[in-house]
């Protein structure tokens, strides 16, 4: 199972919400950089980057951000937030990110998911983002009435290969993840889950990795000095 660390930039800065609210901020590092070069340095394989203030406001704001982290190290960089049109697309790509993530714009215009399958296959995907089993939008702001799982089968219907997994209620607070929902997904469908949301300790990433998911994104207990990056790596290699 790989770990994707997570950077989350907010006004061009390394921050970490509780529950993906805006007045729970903490900010991190001024330069985001710098956190994808020490997450390299220690061994990251695979690095996780949201814009926030493009999920907030539906058009992406740090994109000179994104660039610098791609400049900066040699390995894959996924990253979403905002991004709501091909066009946007067309330009992260062309900046030299890996795997783009759709959200919002996933779910309300299923023909603009389609255009991205098609031109972009494997480098597209998608984040479900629960709340109480529901689909929620916009930065989180927005809960729909889309069950999460009827979303995710749906996915894999129109030629969706990876899917990023997020209980928003366990996001930023190390209680660990629900594992229960992540095993019924995993039951119910046979893409490649990326789990978020929860990660607070070595046995939380064993469990996750136990259930069968390909990836883990850390964010909060690798900031926090909970358990360091180099343990992570080593625990998944056992």
């Amino acid at each position: 199972m790989l770990i994707y660390p997570a950077i989350d930039i907010k006004d061009g800065k390394c921050v970490r919400l509780t529950q993906g609210e805006k007045s729970a901020e903490t900010i991190y590092f001024q330069e985001p950089w710098e956190v994808a070069r020490r997450f390299e340095e220690a061994g990251a394989q695979r690095l996780h980057v949201i814009d926030l203030d493009g999920a907030f406001e539906g058009e992406s704001r740090n994109l000179a951000a994104i660039r610098k982290i791609i400049e900066t190290v040699k390995i894959p960089v996924q990253t979403g937030g905002g991004i709501r049109s091909l066009e946007r697309l067309e330009q992260l790509f062309d900046i030299g990110v890996w795997r783009c993530i759709l959200g919002t714009k996933a779910l309300e215009d299923p023909h603009m998911l389609q255009q991205a399958l098609e031109r972009y296959g494997d480098g597209m995907v998608v984040s479900v983002d629960a709340k109480n089993g529901l689909v929620a939008v916009d930065g989180w702001t927005r809960v729909g009435t889309r069950e999460a799982m009827d979303f995710a089968r749906e996915l894999e219907t129109v030629g969706l290969k990876t899917l990023v997994y997020t209980d928003i209620a366990r996001d930023g607070m190390m209680k660990g993840p629900n594992l229960q929902a992540i095993e019924k997904l995993r039951k119910a469908v046979s893409l490649e889950i990326i789990a978020s949301g929860g990660v607070s300790c070595l046995q939380d990433l064993l469990n996750l990795k136990a259930l069968g998911v390909e990836g883990a994104i850390v964010g909060k207990a690798l900031y926090e000095g909970a358990v360091t990056l180099q343990q992570m790596e080593e625990a998944m290699k056992a």
